[in-house]
């Protein structure tokens, strides 16, 4: 039953919107209810959901490339402690830098839509897999390390057997992150850009619903795109359970 109780709690919300819309007679123009927005979704469904897979598109890329770069870049600063002193702070600069004011430049600079798109989103996506991924290589047993030493284990050896199994549960922690970031990071990279036609992604079409006070075809968007981030979360989170749930204390009573 308890299970149950965020989609009780949710249709309760749904209902009294609806009914706080009707009963004061308020324009769609305004603030759509929620039949008004399952009719654009039955009306458009087709077209969001083509806009839905551009989006996906960048945002899965976006994924694997921070996935690769942040997990190698924090490698390669865990084999140094004079090298994250040098380049870390390079990193933290690239989060903390909105990609509003970035994206002019990328714009101006990078020719082709999707590789623009990509970049910006793997700017929101990378710092959590390299943070996360680098404080955990840094976290494995020190007394562990002094045994693989004293054993004679070469690099490979205790990267292998040590530090990427004490990594990995920090890892998965920002790989989720990530997964709704490189989302978000896609969303706004989509608006910035201003793109259009059929192979623009779902922002576009929600920015474009929005300036012709197409409000309920708006929500369907803001609908769609909350629900693949919350896919996204969901699928990043069972795999990171799978992983882990057999010898990790994190996962063991779930």
């Amino acid at each position: 039953m308890r299970r149950l109780l965020p989609l009780l709690f949710g249709v309760v919300v749904l209902a009294l919107w609806e009914a706080a819309v009707r009963l004061n007679n308020v324009p769609e123009y305004i603030v759509p209810g929620p039949i008004a927005i399952l009719r654009a979704l039955g009306k458009d469904g087709a077209d969001l959901l083509a806009g839905l897979v551009v989006t996906l598109e960048v945002t899965v890329a976006a994924l694997l490339l921070a996935v690769l770069t942040g997990g190698g870049f924090a490698f390669l600063l865990a084999q140094s402690r004079l090298a994250e002193q040098t380049l870390f702070p390079y990193a933290v600069f690239l989060q903390v830098t909105p990609i509003v004011t970035i994206a002019p430049f990328v714009i101006i600079w990078v020719p082709n839509v999707f590789v623009v798109l990509l970049i910006l989103a793997w700017m929101a996506a990378v710092f959590p897999i390299l943070s996360n991924t680098l404080l955990g290589l840094k976290s494995a047993d020190a007394n562990l390390r002094d045994l693989f030493r004293l054993y004679g284990a070469s690099r490979w050896q205790t990267a292998r057997r040590l530090l990427l199994p004490s990594a990995l549960p920090y890892f998965l922690g920002g790989f989720r992150i990530s997964g709704g970031l490189a989302l978000i990071g896609t969303v706004v990279a989509e608006m910035v850009a201003g793109t259009s036609g059929t192979r623009s992604g779902l922002a576009s079409r929600l920015l474009e619903a929005s300036y012709r006070l197409e409000l309920a075809r708006a929500m369907a968007c803001f609908v769609l795109l909350s629900a693949a981030g919350f896919a996204i979360y969901w699928l990043l989170d069972i795999l990171s359970r799978r992983l882990l749930r057999h010898w990790h204390e994190s996962a063991k009573d779930t």
